[in-house]
């Protein structure tokens, strides 16, 4: 049986009815498959959304208990950082308060201390100033006593040495120290002529102290009126003003400086003497010794006597600045021929090293010549 032929209604060929039923057929079948995979896909892809949605939704769960886990962690961990913080600072505060407490009983020990020791060392610097105010007052007493014992000591010296002066520049005269514990001066010369005749007596004192005292004028006075001698001197370091030159009278009591003791008794000596010798050659002339003595005790023989002494100090002191000058000379004269000596002795030996025994010994320049 053949196909029969239909027109396509689209594009007006000829199509056996075969045909197109079976592109029918299989249209509608395509169709179909076509709707029936739609349907599957959209079942499946339904089903996927389901599960994928499911699967959101318990990841979404999940991720909500993890959050919330997480949160509850850190809430957690929160909560313990911030009981650790307390715990910490409980642990701070209790050590600062500890340490507080410990720092405040230690001060009050340290305080406690240091007010016992301050008065320990109250008590003993009391003691050490007591035992040093002692000592101070012995040291004192010492010194005021090794003051007095040398003052006396040197005053001694001075006397003996001034008394062994007037003995060997005077040797003829009695010169005998005052007896000690005795009213009176220090030192007594007694005057005598080359025949051994007495002829008066000078009555010496002698001080060794930094200051002058009118005292002793008085008191010498009295002394000599007391042993009748006929002229005092002071021998004494500190001057007074009516003796700057180095001797002069003071109030009818002549004074010098301990080194010009011997001028000034010679002086003396020669009024006595002139005067003994006036008496002897005219006893009824007591005017003429009064005239003398007057002239001694006035200010002519003073003037004069201070005009010799300037003298004598100007010749000492010419003499003194002569010695010093000579010596100077001595001296460069001396380093020259040293100086001279030794060349010389250097270049002989420096020749006599290199000819040998060749060269005979200087004389006078062998060992042991010069001892």
């Amino acid at each position: 049986m053949s196909d029969q032929i239909i027109s396509c209604p689209h594009c007006g060929k000829s199509i056996p009815l075969s045909r197109a039923l079976l592109h029918d057929i299989e249209s509608k079948t395509l169709e179909e498959e076509k709707i029936k995979i739609r349907e599957e896909l959209t079942a499946i892809q339904k089903q996927n959304d389901q599960k994928q949605a499911q699967e959101i939704t318990l990841l979404k769960e999940s991720l909500s208990a993890s959050a919330k886990k997480l949160q509850d962690s850190e809430r957690a961990e929160l909560e313990l950082r911030k009981q650790k913080n307390i715990l910490d600072e409980d642990r701070r505060a209790f050590e600062i308060n500890k340490q507080r407490a410990i720092d405040a009983e230690r001060e009050l020990i340290r305080k406690k201390t240091i007010e016992e020791f301050v008065e320990q060392q109250r008590l003993k610097d009391r003691e050490k100033e007591q035992y040093i105010d002692a000592l101070k007052k012995s040291l004192e007493d010492a010194q005021r006593k090794a003051t007095q014992g040398s003052q006396q000591l040197q005053g001694e010296v001075q006397e003996i040495d001034m008394e062994e002066t007037l003995k060997n520049a005077f040797p003829q005269d009695l010169i005998e120290p005052v007896a000690k514990g005795t009213l009176g001066a220090d030192i007594r010369q007694t005057v005598k002529s080359p025949r051994g005749m007495v002829c008066g007596t000078i009555l010496w004192e002698s001080k060794r102290t930094k200051a002058w005292s009118d005292g002793w004028i008085d008191k010498l006075k009295q002394d000599q009126l007391n042993d009748k001698a006929h002229i005092s001197a002071i021998a004494s370091e500190s001057l007074p003003d009516e003796a700057k030159s180095g001797m002069g009278n003071k109030d009818g009591v002549w004074v010098c400086t301990p080194s010009l003791v011997v001028v000034l008794s010679s002086l003396l000596r020669k009024s006595i003497l002139d005067v003994a010798k006036e008496r002897v050659v005219s006893q009824n002339k007591q005017s003429r010794a009064e005239e003398l003595y007057s002239f001694i005790t006035g200010h002519d023989f003073t003037h004069q006597v201070e005009s010799m002494i300037e003298v004598y100090t100007q010749m000492k002191e010419q003499i003194t600045k002569e010695r010093t000058a000579y010596e100077k000379s001595w001296k460069l004269r001396e380093m020259q021929v040293e100086r001279l000596l030794s060349g010389v002795s250097g270049m002989y030996g420096s020749m006599q090293g290199i000819a040998g025994n060749a060269m005979k010994e200087l004389k006078g320049a062998e060992l042991g010549d010069e001892q």
